[in-house]
């Protein structure tokens, strides 16, 4: 009948909204079942494809991380489009919680500067880390989990999980960061205050590894934001709800979760890459560079 007439008479003459015309328009396409080599998923096999993700990736992701998810895997999809979807069958992320993490800082002992100043961006990889500690409850009690990331990715470089809070649990934790990447002498590595990376054990390790020490301020969490950020995730994503009967347990989904963080999580301020493929596509840059 378009062809024929403009559509706004023929709206006119059956009294109905132009808006309400194209509206309904908009339906009957999106209730179409995909059409081979169209490039276009019906709402039915998108919807298929959300769920697979969203469960694939334990709820971690709203519909801004969902939508950069499915074009990653080939999907023409706008954001709006997934947004509602998501929104119409009640798809959503995990929600944000407080979480009350610990610091041992009544002790004499000596306190590093604060190199950073909120500075978290790094140049490239191996120039600043940050570090933290938090727990984790199991039937058998608490189990403490210490990691070091890169700022560079956001990458955890390395990490110790142990049922205590000694000096070792940090310095096991630098251990493992050290042997994975070898950073040249000069890296900052920035914690908080606390009695562990206080320690005389972790002052030398550091100093052995060429690394210089980096403290917040007393009482500021925002000092270290991007470890923060790190625990947020994690107990979000993975922790919350879960009941663990065995710290084996709950080591097991923690080094799960951070296999999946590493290698195939959406950062926003990596643009919507993984630590790992951040890291891999720097290091093609560099090359491209020398080339």
């Amino acid at each position: 009948m378009k062809e024929s007439w403009p559509v706004s008479l023929s709206c006119e003459v059956l009294g109905v909204s132009v808006s309400g015309y194209f509206e309904h328009q908009r339906r009957q396409y999106r209730r179409q079942p995909s059409r081979p080599g169209s490039g276009r998923l019906s709402d039915e096999a998108l919807l298929a494809h959300v769920r697979a993700i969203h469960a694939e990736v334990r709820q971690e992701y709203g519909w801004p991380r969902m939508t950069k998810e499915l074009c990653a895997r080939g999907h023409r999809v706008g954001k709006e489009r997934v947004r509602r979807l998501m929104q119409q069958h009640g798809i959503k992320a995990r929600g944000r919680r407080k979480f009350v993490v610990t610091t041992d800082s009544k002790h004499n002992l000596p306190i590093a500067p604060d190199l950073l100043q909120r500075d978290f961006a790094a140049d490239g990889p191996n120039a600043k880390w940050t570090s933290d500690i938090t727990y984790i409850a199991t039937d058998e009690g608490w189990l403490y989990l210490a990691a070091f990331i890169d700022l560079h990715s956001r990458m955890i470089v390395g990490w110790s999980m142990q049922p205590h809070m000694r000096a070792s649990l940090v310095t096991d934790a630098l251990r493992m960061a050290w042997f994975r990447r070898r950073p040249p002498p000069g890296l900052i590595v920035h914690t908080d205050r606390g009695s562990q990376y206080c320690s005389d054990e972790f002052q030398k390790a550091l100093t052995g590894y060429g690394m210089r020490s980096s403290m917040s301020r007393k009482g500021d969490c925002w000092d270290n934001a991007p470890t923060e950020s790190l625990w947020g995730r994690l107990k979000v994503g993975r922790l919350h709800g879960r009941k663990f009967a065995t710290r084996r347990q709950a080591m097991d989904e923690v080094i799960d979760w951070m296999a999946f963080y590493n290698h195939r999580r959406l950062h926003s301020s990596l643009g919507y890459l993984s630590p790992r493929q951040y890291e891999e596509r720097w290091v093609a840059a560099q090359l491209n560079k020398a080339a």
